[in-house]
């Protein structure tokens, strides 16, 4: 007899996993009354002899399991399509049995687990489940050690013990049996994981098949469809290609031709014209034509198709095809392992979702190019691969390195924090072991792909040198973020971003750290926590930054003979971030803001099934996010004359209920600049000044804000029709309007910088990358290298209340 119930409608459930191919597992807290009977059946079977509850009557298990809830024990049953398929154990091992038998530390967590009677083979389903309850017990940020007790003889249950990284510490005599006590911390689950995981970077390492097993015909031909999409939409949104419309169907969209180079090649599609040229394109409906004979789409093949358009130099024009074929590569292999539906990451973790992204750069073509790792490399550090990894540790002579902090923060705080004593210890004892004196360097963290792929070699003189020594990994395991050099501490997850230079080309730029831009970053931190951090409107709307706290460069006195903006003079720097999750309230999560642009395999959107959830109209929940977003970086230019490189991957939103209530903003000191002369900055701070002509200034809200975001969001809320594109920029004028009525002592700003002209300069990326793809700007004047091309229709002009005197 088998039970088979939906969980009932007024429980939530308390956990959520996604797993490809095998389906979602949900945990709720057990109901003693009613899931009893599942128990019963399944510790009456001999699989479950170790449970020890072997001819026990339902009222016997009902009793037992009541007074286990009403003690120190956490009770869970798990859901597998709907059937309840484990049971969890959660105890604390302080008021348990267990306690008498070891020195508990603070953060244990004990568990037991029961799974249902097997129905059926599915390839690893007892992996999944016991991944998913350690991912569970683990996303308790308190929970730092599981401890188990299995019984000597459960030999299944060692295996799957060792295999998720519990180590065995000794035998126990307990009064009711003989057990293992073993251990398994965070950091030891994360590496174990990531080696056993199918695709993991082990099975990669045995099977060089791996590389490429997901590049099929069914990844492959998505892979491409989704590529030209995008290159015809941006291509065409900047001028670079017009395609011609030759019919008008009754659903709204237009029908285009656009032909290509060479004579005789016509790719074909329909799509409608959105606010800011932006090309909703049917992707099922795009073909190519070449002499009236349909053609696969390529995406390789249709930059080819339009090289003379395009206009790529010759000489670049290899790299460019490398950046694309590399695109594809990435974009196939989401295909076949990000399938969480958009359903399942609304209630997903952070990581999770900075995981899941699929599209890359909304507005570049050639946004994930990585050039430099090669596909070994790509499953250890893509952040689509969702691998964790331990960064190496350098020590660097002081002569050479700089470190540099804010107030209140010391270098050894800094590595006490981020190593722990027993590794700083051990760091320097491996310096004094060599001959020199700790107190002499300074330790440096590096991305692995960096020591193994460029300084173990270019930088072996100051190495053979002992100017740079090996000291080790360390113990916390780190995750790449979307921006790749950005890893994110998942051991601990209230420990510093780490920002490293990695030396691989991607969209456009080296991704390399200046040591020299590096030392001054500290004190900007100081200047924005000083200037922006105390501002109380700032504080009002939900808007925080996160601090760069601490930074530390090695210089190569080599290649510093070259020009200190030589590429090889940013391969050895780092930078320490605050971490997001340190700004996190009871019932807040957070959520890059990239994710509001990500759709599904299926098409879902996330940002619709949010505004769903979240049971607001649309235009509420608008309101809420333009409030956190919007609204401080209209304060931080029109008072302070300030702008940041707003993009989807640079903000964090908190969430709450599914709605947005406040932004973080990361990459300040970097990206930031401040546009006016009069604002007095000081020393290393004069750094973020930048002398950017007056009729371009506004371009920071109109390109940064409008075109490279807010074109995207609006047309994905119009797709899935969940509000028209009016009714979003409508909104976004009043959130403007609103601002300018708390502030009205800046109108001559908001006449001088006018949010509601008519049109704006259309400045163009991808003309930018095409042009240099190796170095698209200069940062130190970054407004030298645009590139315009013709004007935009400002969307929210059409909603000015009022003409101000001087634009009529």
């Amino acid at each position: 007899m088998s039970f088979i119930i939906q969980p009932k409608n007024n429980r939530k459930p308390i956990f959520r996993k996604h797993i490809k191919g095998i389906g979602v597992f949900e945990l709720y807290a057990f109901d003693v009354e009613s899931e009893s009977k599942y128990i019963h059946q399944w510790v009456n079977q001999d699989y479950a002899k170790y449970w020890d509850m072997q001819n026990t009557s339902l009222d016997q298990v009902k009793s037992a399991y009541q007074e286990i809830v009403n003690g120190h024990t956490q009770v869970f049953m798990a859901y597998y399509n709907n059937a309840p398929i484990f049971l969890l154990e959660r105890y604390d091992p302080e008021q348990d049995l267990i306690g008498k038998y070891y020195d508990v530390k603070p953060g244990d967590a004990g568990m037991h687990i029961l799974i249902a009677p097997p129905k059926s083979k599915i390839a690893h389903f007892t992996w999944h489940v016991f991944t998913t309850i350690m991912d569970f017990i683990f996303s308790d940020e308190k929970v730092n050690r599981i401890v188990v007790e299995p019984d000597i003889r459960n030999e299944k249950i060692h295996v799957l013990n060792k295999k998720a990284g519990f180590k065995y510490d000794k035998s126990l005599k307990l009064p009711h049996k003989t057990a293992h006590l073993a251990f398994c911390t965070k950091s030891d689950y994360r590496i174990a994981k990531s080696e056993h995981d199918l695709g993991g970077p082990i099975t990669l390492a045995n099977d060089p098949e791996e590389a490429v097993n997901h590049l099929n015909e069914k990844n492959w031909s998505k892979a491409n469809i989704i590529f030209i999409r995008k290159a015809i939409g941006e291509f065409a949104h900047e001028l670079i290609l017009q395609p011609k419309s030759f019919e008008k169907d009754s659903n709204g969209y237009e029908h285009y031709a656009l032909s290509a180079d060479q004579p005789g090649v016509i790719y074909y599609f329909r799509a409608k014209k959105l606010a800011l040229d932006h090309w909703s394109i049917d992707e099922t409906s795009i073909t190519k034509k070449v002499n009236d004979e349909t053609a696969a789409l390529d995406g390789l093949s249709f930059i080819l198709d339009f090289k003379n358009t395009l206009g790529i130099p010759a000489e670049m024009l290899p790299t460019y095809l490398e950046e694309i074929a590399s695109t594809l590569y990435g974009s196939a292999y989401m295909r076949q392992t990000k399938a969480t539906p958009a359903t399942e990451l609304i209630n997903a973790e952070y990581q999770q979702i900075e995981h899941a992204m699929t599209a890359g750069h909304p507005c570049f073509v050639a946004n994930n190019g990585r050039i430099g790792f090669d596909t070994v490399d790509y499953k250890k550090y893509a952040p689509e691969a969702d691998t964790s990894f331990q960064l190496i540790w350098l020590a660097g002579h002081k002569e050479q390195t700089n470190f540099s902090h804010v107030n209140g923060l010391t270098y050894r705080n800094l590595l006490s924090n981020e190593l722990g004593d027993e590794v700083v210890n051990q760091f320097n004892d491996k310096l004094n072991s060599l001959g020199v004196s700790a107190d002499e360097y300074c330790f440096i963290p590096v991305h692995p792909w960096q020591w193994f792929n460029k300084l173990a070699s270019i930088f072996s003189p100051d190495i053979a040198n002992k100017r740079l020594i090996y000291l080790g990994r360390g113990r916390d395991q780190y995750l790449a973020q979307q921006s790749i050099r950005t890893l994110y501490n998942i051991t601990k997850p209230d420990k510093y971003y780490v920002k490293t230079s990695l030396s691989i080309l991607n969209m456009g730029f080296m991704r390399g750290l200046s040591p020299y831009y590096m030392s001054g970053t500290p004190a900007i931190t100081e200047w924005v926590n000083q200037t922006l951090g105390n501002d109380q409107y700032l504080k009002d709307q939900g808007f925080e930054m996160l601090g760069e706290v601490a930074t530390v460069g090695y210089r190569n006195f080599y290649f510093e003979e070259l020009g200190r903006t030589n590429a090889y003079n940013k391969m050895l720097s780092a930078l320490w971030r605050e971490s997001p999750s340190s700004k996190l309230a009871s019932g807040q999560r957070l959520m890059t803001m990239a994710a509001l642009l990500h759709n599904d395999e299926d098409n879902r959107s996330l940002v619709a099934e949010l505004i769903n959830a979240s049971g607001l109209p649309a235009k509420q929940w608008l309101q809420s996010y333009l409030k956190c977003y919007m609204k401080p970086l209209l304060h931080c230019f029109y008072k302070y004359d300030t702008v940041f490189m707003p993009h989807g991957e640079n903000l964090i939103l908190v969430m709450e209920e599914n709605v947005p209530v406040k932004a973080i903003m990361k990459d300040i000191t970097e990206e930031m600049q401040v546009l006016s002369s009069e604002v007095e900055l000081s020393g290393e701070v004069k750094r973020i000044f930048a002398d950017v002509p007056e009729n371009i200034r506004l371009l920071s809200i109109f390109t940064d804000v409008f075109d490279c975001f807010f074109r995207f969001l609006s047309a994905i809320l119009e797709e899935q029709n969940i509000c028209t594109e009016g009714v979003f920029w409508q909104t976004v004028a009043e959130v403007i309007y609103e601002y300018q009525e708390d502030w009205p002592q800046y109108e001559h700003k908001y006449m001088k910088f006018d949010l509601f002209a008519e049109e704006f300069d259309r400045s163009c990326l991808n003309r930018l990358q095409l042009k240099n793809n190796r170095q698209m700007v200069n940062l130190a004047d970054p407004a030298a290298a645009l590139q315009f091309f013709g004007k935009l229709t400002n969307p929210v002009a059409t909603f000015r209340r009022v003409k101000m005197e001087g634009n009529v």
